[in-house]
């Protein structure tokens, strides 16, 4: 009997339900393939769900990842003038889901200016500007506070270098701004460096972000992890997603000590929304991350191997990577990769 898996899908809007139609498809085969049944539980969240409850993050949607603990999220819109600054935040912050992970690979014959890359971003995930403190000080002028404390800056910095201990990566650099902000990026590398002591094996170093910036671009591969406060992360994951093919390709993961939400890192692109154009590399990568985390490696092997394989021969891409294919042709190749792979080993 299959071992079933209870997960929120939040499949968002614009391109989102195509996205997430077609990564919910490949994984629920994948699953088929190796013992595993998912059960989605779908909410929406954003615009859609404002239409028709009220509220951009319904309490449903909050009870059921509570429940769940897990949830995978298409790109959702955030309406401009009111409610959530913004419904990734707002989750993020809900369920205290400290550490935003991005892992930044090249996929196998994707032509790009930077071949072989291998990045890993890890993001403190609650405080600095996103804690979305500001008030008007007078007409005219208004304040901003970035928030750091000992205690965030401390957690995101462990997690990165336990993620290193147990996957091997061998260098991490924290990002500041230390020269300028003296207290507050200064409290960050004060903790980094704490915990870097108790990893001798992870040679630690320290870059100026705007340094950083122009480092990343002349030799991006000096870099294995780079840790990073909110603001800091935000602009470097965006930066670095360039070096592999863009934002539709690059996955990211929110991660708590209780739950953990999964999201494509891209827009939900409503200008080719209902197109079939959109390309969902991002969003399954990123169920690639949910499959690790709840313990099915060999369902999440088995999605990345045919992916890759679908990039490798090259044949059946979307158009934001050079193809001319479809969402759903490009997704039909995937699954076709993985019944290939199967009937190869059986």
């Amino acid at each position: 009997m299959a071992k079933t898996h209870k997960i929120t899908l939040i499949p968002g809007d614009g391109i989102g339900p195509e996205v997430s139609g077609a990564v919910v498809k490949i994984v629920e085969a994948a699953g088929a393939a190796t013992g595993v049944a998912f059960e989605w539980h779908r909410y929406a969240a954003g615009a859609e769900a404002f239409e028709t409850t009220g509220e951009y993050i319904p309490k449903a949607l909050y009870d059921s990842i509570e429940e769940n603990r897990v949830a995978l999220k298409g790109p959702v819109t955030t309406p401009i003038g009111g409610g959530f600054s913004s419904i990734n935040v707002a989750l993020r912050q809900k369920f205290e889901l400290f550490a935003n992970f991005r892992p930044v690979k090249s996929l196998p014959g994707l032509k790009t200016n930077y071949p072989n890359i291998d990045l890993i971003i890890v993001r403190e995930n609650m405080e600095d500007l996103y804690a979305g403190l500001e008030h008007v000080v007078v007409p005219g002028v208004v304040q901003a506070l970035k928030i750091i404390t000992e205690k965030g800056s401390t957690r995101i910095a462990k997690f990165a270098f336990d993620y290193a201990r147990k996957h091997g990566r061998k260098k991490i650099h924290a990002i500041h701004k230390a020269n300028i902000m003296k207290l507050s990026d200064g409290l960050f590398l004060q903790c980094c460096r704490a915990v870097a002591e108790g990893f001798p094996e992870v040679s630690y170093a320290e870059h100026i972000v705007d340094n950083t910036c122009m480092q990343l671009v002349m030799n991006p591969y000096q870099y294995d992890i780079l840790l990073t406060e909110n603001l800091y992360g935000d602009i470097l994951s965006d930066l670095c997603s360039a070096f592999v093919g863009g934002l539709g390709l690059v996955p990211g993961a929110n991660l708590g000590t209780e739950c953990a939400i999964f999201e494509a890192v891209h827009g939900s692109a409503p200008d080719i929304a209902g197109k079939d154009m959109a390309n969902p590399t991002a969003l399954l990568q990123s169920a690639v991350l949910m499959l690790h985390h709840i313990g099915e490696s060999a369902t999440a092997n088995r999605v990345q191997d045919a992916l890759e394989q679908v990039y490798r021969e090259g044949k059946t891409l979307t158009k934001d990577v050079g193809g001319t294919s479809g969402t759903k042709a490009f997704a039909d190749e995937v699954l076709q990769a993985m019944e290939m792979s199967q009937t190869a080993t059986t």
